[in-house]
């Protein structure tokens, strides 16, 4: 494991809940990443352009976006960052509990780079983020940081 870099993570996601357990799932796996929560919209967008609270943060590899947040939606957040010539090469894994096609589809056409509905049951909830970590952290090529 020592060969997987180590990982900038940003969670943009209201619930707790889901909150706790995805950090949970990513401390069992036993990588080292560096996860940093923001609870809504407009933070995430502060965090993402070092402005506030922010301005000493580090950029992150990647971003696990619910859609459903408070102030600006994970939509919003999308679209707004990848019309950013800066923060467009950030992959963004949409993580929801929406199944709905209009959403699933608009966040792809606003360049999401995966859509996945989160399950309501605890242990598959878990397995789902493993394979998250497992395919963006031991499988995939993320640019370098400039």
């Amino acid at each position: 494991m020592s060969a997987f870099q180590d990982l900038e993570i940003l969670l943009v996601e209201d619930n707790e809940g889901d909150i706790q357990l995805t950090i949970e799932a990513f401390k069992e796996a036993k990588i080292r990443n560096q996860i940093k929560v923001v609870r809504d919209g407009e933070e995430a967008l502060d965090y993402l352009r070092k402005q506030g609270n922010y301005t000493n943060v580090p950029s992150p590899d990647i971003i696990l976006m619910d859609i459903n947040l408070p102030k600006i939606d994970g939509k919003e957040v999308l679209s707004t960052m990848k019309n950013d010539p800066v923060l467009k090469i950030i992959p963004v894994i949409m993580l929801t509990t929406s199944s709905a096609d209009a959403d699933i589809h608009e966040s792809y056409a606003n360049h999401a780079n995966c859509y996945v509905v989160k399950p309501v049951d605890l242990d598959k909830f878990m397995d789902v983020i493993r394979s998250i970590e497992d395919y963006w952290v031991s499988i995939v090529k993320l640019p370098s940081k400039s």
